[in-house]
């Protein structure tokens, strides 16, 4: 099977919807296939990286931490857009995992280098 590069691209608050948990299976489905899989991280999917969060009241389980696990599996593109992260008052520090920090411009480059764009 020949790779091809896939990119995954969360835009959801990690709560309230099945969009980011949805989309970390497919990462972990696309990359058990052997793809070259990158991640990305814009808008309000920052926040499934943010440290710290506390879901007990929401009676969910917190999958923050697993981004961490990602480079297990070789996963290890994982991209963050810097004017989400500024607008939502983070910094890469306040995230779960280790992040290539990317402007919209270099994103949208990165972007044209896929394959395959799938967008949560």
């Amino acid at each position: 099977m020949a790779t091809k590069k896939f990119m995954l691209v969360n835009r959801k608050a990690p709560y309230g919807s099945i969009y980011a948990l949805e989309s970390l299976e497919v990462v972990l489905i696309t990359a058990a296939f052997e793809q070259d899989v990158s991640v990305v991280f814009a808008d309000d999917g920052v926040y499934q990286l943010k440290k710290g969060m506390q879901t007990k009241a929401i009676s969910t389980k917190n999958f923050s931490p697993t981004y961490r696990a990602l480079e297990d599996y070789d996963i290890d593109k994982l991209y963050v857009e810097a004017e989400s992260l500024a607008a939502r008052g983070l910094t890469a520090d306040d995230l779960v995992t280790s992040v290539k920090v990317v402007d919209s411009a270099e994103l949208a480059e990165l972007i044209e280098q896929q394959d395959v764009v799938l967008s949560f």
